[in-house]
């Protein structure tokens, strides 16, 4: 299971790595139609040791806070995990995920209704991000950042016993919609035809799905999201 893991995570990072430089459950269009597939845009040459020369030193200083912070909160490597998921769905691991509301787009992923209220680790990326631009300004990209902080969330979280190298290279892009959240991020409610359609339009297949899932079994969830699959006893009826 710990090198499947590692190889669906790892597919996850190589998704659409396209563009340049839980409430879940409330307010999903339902029943869902299964997304078309999409001809990927050309992505960047992604390479392991991408920072070696650049900003040597890069892996082990996002590395540091990510332990530093699951020390403190384990529940954040779990956010960490999510936060990388929900940005490689949503046109590829573009750190989109990250932008804030600004005067011309006041609807960015992080404010979709899959991950509003409920996405975590935008503070750790942050700090990461302060630490990073001190030792070599304008080098590592948030998308690279992102990529990076999952994996060795899953490492820390697996008591060290999950570990890939993971390539880097990604652009940071500039381009976020909530509106796209909702048609890209699996719902807690679809179906399983739904839900293959919905990976395998992003290149990964059910057993890979199956994997992905599994990886559930760390972090919180919302009554909101499975409370309608509990038998109706007096101790669930408050769901």
């Amino acid at each position: 299971m710990s090198s499947k893991i590692a190889a669906s995570a790892l597919l996850l990072a190589l998704l659409g790595c396209v563009v340049h430089t839980c409430q879940a459950g409330y307010g999903y269009p339902y029943p869902l139609s299964a997304p078309k597939k999409s001809t990927p845009t050309a992505a960047p040459t992604l390479n392991y040791a991408h920072y070696y020369k650049t900003c040597k030193g890069a892996e082990k200083i996002i590395r540091d806070v990510v332990q530093e912070e699951i020390k403190r909160n384990p529940g954040i490597g779990a956010g960490l995990i999510r936060l990388f998921f929900h940005d490689c769905f949503v046109q590829g691991c573009d750190a989109s995920v990250l932008l804030d509301k600004i005067p011309t787009n006041e609807s960015t992923e992080k404010f979709g209704l899959p991950n509003i209220g409920s996405l975590r680790g935008f503070e750790v990326i942050d700090k990461i991000k302060t630490t990073l631009e001190a030792k070599c300004k304008g080098v590592v990209s948030c998308a690279d950042i992102v990529a990076f902080a999952g994996r060795d969330a899953t490492y820390f979280l697996s008591n060290k016993k999950v570990y890939f190298e993971m390539p880097a290279g990604r652009y940071d892009g500039h381009v976020s919609s909530a509106s796209e959240t909702l048609f890209n991020l699996p719902p807690p409610f679809a179906n399983i035809t739904v839900l293959e359609a919905m990976f395998a339009a992003k290149g990964l297949s059910l057993d890979e799905m199956v994997t992905l899932f599994g990886a559930h079994t760390v972090g919180i969830s919302h009554c909101s999201s499975f409370g309608d699959r509990l038998p109706p006893t007096p101790r669930t009826q408050w769901l």
